[in-house]
This record gives structure tokens, sequence and C-alpha cells, in this order.
């Protein structure tokens, strides 16, 4: 196995991180590989933001719902849609773009661009010996997130990466079968394999818990997403979308 697949099928979220800043070669050197990632038709509409602000890193833990390490760690990068730039491009060749920008599809390559050059950036940080984990909690209360980065209008805050140096040892989750995910030439729809191998995910999702909380968890993959799907969260994102999208009208 050569060293690249074996960094990306060794992936780990880290939730603790050492007391230990990144360097500015090594922040640059992320950033720098976000940017090489693919991005649609050249459009590049996306931007970064880092925070090194400690009162601000506290404020969006606070933000992500109390969570300690986005406050704590080496560095913490923000991925935005971005396409604000792209206005200005229409000022200067004197186009009109609006319509364009302002459309769904440009919204979403705004959000693939954005996780396209999000998941670069943590390979290189993993590649460097470096911990991650993102952070969607941010979404949790977008319009004081903007606040606090004083984001312009077209900018769209989507997520955190906490990058630093692991300061404990994290055990791999598995993840769905290989079956669950790949389909070959069309989708496949027969329920009753789809059950069966929901519910041997779940046995194994299960004794991973188990064993990693030396028994005081046990549950399944499809008891956990049931429960947590029954909660409506975040559900004031389509309005607050909109909203932003009329204050530019």
């Amino acid at each position: 196995m050569n060293p690249n697949i074996e960094l990306l099928l060794n992936h780990r979220s880290v939730r603790k991180f050492e007391d230990k800043l990144l360097t500015r070669e090594q922040i640059e050197t992320i950033v720098e590989c976000a940017q090489a990632a693919s991005t649609s038709s050249f459009i590049q509409a996306y931007s970064i933001i880092g925070v090194t602000d400690q009162e601000k890193k506290n404020k969006l833990a606070e933000l992500a719902g109390e969570q300690s390490y986005v406050a704590k760690n080496g560095h913490f990068f923000v991925f935005c849609a971005d396409l604000s730039r792209h206005e200005l491009i229409g000022e200067m060749e004197n186009k009109d773009v609006i319509p364009s920008i302002e459309s769904t599809e440009k919204f979403m390559v705004a959000l693939i661009d954005a996780a396209l050059a999000a998941q670069n950036a943590a390979i290189a940080a993993e590649s460097m010996g470096l911990g991650i984990c993102y952070i969607g909690g941010l979404r949790n209360n977008l319009e004081e997130v903007c606040k606090l980065l004083k984001t312009p209008i077209r900018v769209l805050p989507l997520f955190g990466l906490a990058v630093g140096y692991p300061a404990q040892d994290t055990a791999k989750k598995p993840r769905l079968p290989l079956k669950s995910v790949y389909h070959e030439n069309e989708y496949t729809q027969n329920e009753d394999e789809i059950r069966q191998l929901l519910e041997e995910y779940n046995q194994g999702i299960s004794e991973y818990y188990f064993e990693r909380t030396n028994g005081r968890r046990n549950d399944t993959w499809t008891g956990q997403m049931a429960n947590m799907l029954e909660k409506q969260t975040r559900m004031y994102m389509r309005d607050f979308v909109e909203k932003l999208e009329m204050n530019l009208k």
C-alpha cells in the first residue's frame, strides 16, 4: 500500500490538541494545498479565514456548541463559500454577472469548491503529522458567526477546520460497507440487501463503541442516525440564505 492511500485510510477526527501553534510556513502550505484542489470552471468560489485571535476562537467555540477544541488547537480555519469577488469581476469587466452568481447552480458550485479545498487542506495537515476535526457547529448560529468574522455580502461561512498536534490517540471509526455506498451502472434499490448491510454495519459499530467506552456504549449506527435526524436542527438555514439573497437586491 502506498503512503498516500495509507494516510487516507487511517483518517480519524482529533478533538484534543497539544498547546502548540502551527508555524506560518505550515499554515501557508496547508492553504496552498487547499488552493490546488479542483475547482469548477476555475471559478475558485471560496475563501478561508484563519482565526488566531483567542477571544474570537473562544466565541466560535461557544457558538459551535461549547466545543473546546475550536478554542484550543494549533490553528483554526473557517471555509467560506465566496462569490463576492465575482461580483467585483463583473464590475471590472462591465458584465452583468448578478443573475448567474445568484443562481442555485453557482451557490452549489461555491459549496463544492469550498469542500474540495477543505479536504485538500485536511490531507495536507495529516501528511504533516497533524490532526484535524471538521466543525459544522459554526452553522448553529451563522448570523453571529458572520458578525464575528465580519464576512461581506456573498460570503457564507460553511464550517471550520481545527488543526493541531494530537494530544491523544483516537480509534479509527468504521465506515459503511463499500457495497452500501458504491453502485455500478445504476443505483441499487434492493431494500432487503440494504437492510442486511445496515444490520451487519450496526453490529460492527456497536462493537466499536463497546470497546472504545469499556462497555458504557453499544449503540447502533441506524439508531444513532434516527435519533439525530428526528431532532430538527439548524432549520433556519433556508430562511437565512434566502434573507441573505433578499438583502442583495
